[in-house]
């Protein structure tokens, strides 16, 4: 197939309608998003990570299918980790930096990375100009991570490498309440989530706020709790002050963000995006210390907020073995990977298949120990 590919140096030069055309109404692949980590500086000069996200246009130059891609100086803030193998390609005398990463910053949620909208037709050969594209700039690599599961088989008609990974989702079984979802659970599991709620909001005041209701001082409040999370967690914050800024300008109706307050005051925060079929727990931070508080705002209120929307899951972000006890269950989460050397590209391949026989176990070995009653 011969297509038309154009490189541009950022989303925001990518008209916004035909851009959110293609991306299936994913609160990150949107452009409001993507263009926003752009305006606030959270992506571009000096953060390692340069907008260069590939379009293919049709006969009439318009976007007819496009990939969300960085070029990218290192390896931080993907949540897929690849620090060993480009360990190994510098000691082997190469070079692994720059790579193509195709994902959204920052942002461990599945989603769709082939944005193809009405043109599925075209998801291969996107594949084929990023490859194109590595070659050409002598790039080391190319991977997409957290990618949507229904988009697997494109990856891999496209001979890219597939590597699985573990993540903890709720899954929304029909709940019509937050007992209904308890009722599911061992009489012990389910006497142990209602202490820790009890606990948790002991003299606290929490509210889930969205749209209009989200105010500039409650975002003044939720930089300070994710500035004191960035730093432990990360060394410094991805995101900017003002990027939470346009956040609430322009993604208001798609986020929820819970807070709670004591004497009236905000002491801890979690922000959530809202999408189709998921809400997608993001960040979190407090300025207290309160036992529980951490699991009541980020996952007992994401699952009161799942079952209100009607949504069928929560993604609660990466790692955490312990939201296994509070009802998230172990999911596998999917990157894939194109390395131009054959020679090192074998290694990898090895090293996937014996990568991805361990992670199958470990499902199945935390799928047994989840709260739910048995048989």
């Amino acid at each position: 197939m011969s297509v038309t590919a154009r490189i541009h140096q950022s989303v925001g030069e990518i008209d916004a309608a035909a851009w959110d055309a293609l991306s299936d109404g994913n609160p990150f692949t949107s452009h409001a998003f993507l263009t926003l980590l752009e305006e606030s500086g959270s992506v571009g000069e000096g953060t390692g990570w340069s907008p260069l996200p590939v379009v293919i246009e049709d006969e009439a130059g318009r976007p007819a299918a496009a990939l969300p891609a960085y070029l990218k100086s290192h390896s931080q803030g993907e949540y897929v980790f690849d620090h060993s193998w480009a360990d190994a390609w510098h000691r082997a005398g190469g070079s692994y930096y720059p790579k193509l990463q195709i994902s959204v910053p920052f942002t461990p949620a599945t989603g769709p990375r082939l944005l193809t909208g009405r043109r599925p037709d075209l998801a291969v050969p996107l594949l084929k100009v990023a490859e194109q594209l590595c070659v050409q700039n002598e790039l080391s690599s190319a991977h997409a991570t957290f990618i949507a599961p229904e988009q697997l088989p494109l990856f891999e008609e496209a001979g890219w490498l597939l590597r699985s990974d573990i993540q903890f989702h709720w899954d929304n079984r029909g709940y019509a309440s937050f007992d209904d979802f308890l009722a599911a659970l061992s009489s012990e599991k389910r006497k142990n989530l209602r202490k820790e709620r009890a606990k948790a909001q002991d003299g606290v005041e929490i509210r889930a706020l969205t749209g209009a209701d989200i105010k500039p001082e409650h975002w003044d409040a939720f930089w300070v709790f994710y500035q004191d999370t960035g730093a432990r967690k990360w060394g410094h914050p991805y995101l900017t002050r003002q990027a939470f800024d346009l956040i609430g300008e322009r993604m208001a109706d798609k986020v929820l963000l819970v807070l709670a307050f004591i004497d009236d005051q905000p002491v801890a925060g979690a922000l959530n995006f809202i999408g189709t079929e998921a809400l997608y727990g993001r960040y979190w931070g407090a300025v207290i210390d309160k036992p529980f508080l951490h699991f009541e705002l980020c996952y007992y209120q994401a699952i009161d907020a799942a079952i209100a929307l009607g949504l069928t899951r929560v993604e609660a972000g990466a790692q955490g073995q312990h939201k296994l006890a509070r009802g998230y269950a172990p999911v596998q989460t999917w990157s894939a990977h194109w390395i131009a050397d054959k020679g090192f590209r074998r290694a990898v391949a090895d090293f996937l298949e014996r990568e991805r026989a361990g992670v199958a176990q470990d499902q199945l070995w935390l799928g047994e120990r989840t709260p739910f009653r048995k048989g």
